[in-house]
């Protein structure tokens, strides 16, 4: 008899592509892992189950969003298949707000990544640059600015914590993003009014 393993995978509701009744609906039945988006959701979560206790937990928050992507392609297209949208239609994509609230998660869990900017942060979510500015407009904050402010958050927390007192500035900032340590003090003096030596000082 040939063994199985449970994956539980929870998935945001602002993460589904199709209403959360619906998403529901469509869970609840059966879906193939013989072809199509069932075989390759099915064998990555597989996959992940057999091996994932050797990845690092920063290596399993990231195969855990590819997961909940998956899982999501794989929701959109049963609720298509089911006639959930007339023939022609472009798939449904998430509203407004919903979107806007994944690509907040997505800035939050890729601070660390030098490369984070409107252009890698569009392509992750199928969207064009010019899409992501508008939805970040009735905030008053760009992309850009709202990267920057939310690296240099965490780079202020970490400056006052004593177990990192030892640990060099241009790392703490190197840590959330910032691969330049005269950009970051200009930056953070900006923001702070003060260097970040001279914060770390107060601690």
């Amino acid at each position: 008899m040939r063994s199985r393993t449970t994956v539980a995978v929870r998935l945001p509701g602002s993460a589904s592509p199709v209403p959360i009744d619906e998403a529901q609906r469509l869970l609840a039945q059966r879906i193939s892992g013989e072809t199509g988006m069932g075989a390759i959701v099915g064998r990555f979560l597989n996959t992940l189950g057999a091996h994932g206790a050797e990845c690092a937990p920063r290596d399993l928050d990231r195969l855990g969003r590819v997961a909940a992507d998956l899982i999501a392609a794989c929701l959109a297209e049963q609720h298509d298949g089911a006639g959930g949208r007339t023939s022609g239609e472009p798939p449904a994509g998430p509203g407004p707000r919903a979107l806007l609230e994944r690509i907040d998660t997505f800035i939050d869990h890729n601070l660390g990544d030098p490369a984070l900017a409107p252009q890698s942060i569009a392509d992750r979510h199928h969207i064009s640059v010019r899409r992501l500015h508008l939805l970040f407009q009735d905030r008053g904050e760009s992309v850009a600015a709202t990267i920057r402010r939310r690296r240099l958050e965490h780079c202020h927390a970490d400056l006052a914590r004593p177990e990192l007192l030892d640990r060099p500035i241009h790392a703490i900032a190197a840590r959330w993003g910032f691969s330049s340590a005269a950009v970051f003090s200009r930056a953070y003096r900006e923001a702070y009014g003060t260097s970040p030596t001279e914060r770390r000082a107060r601690a």
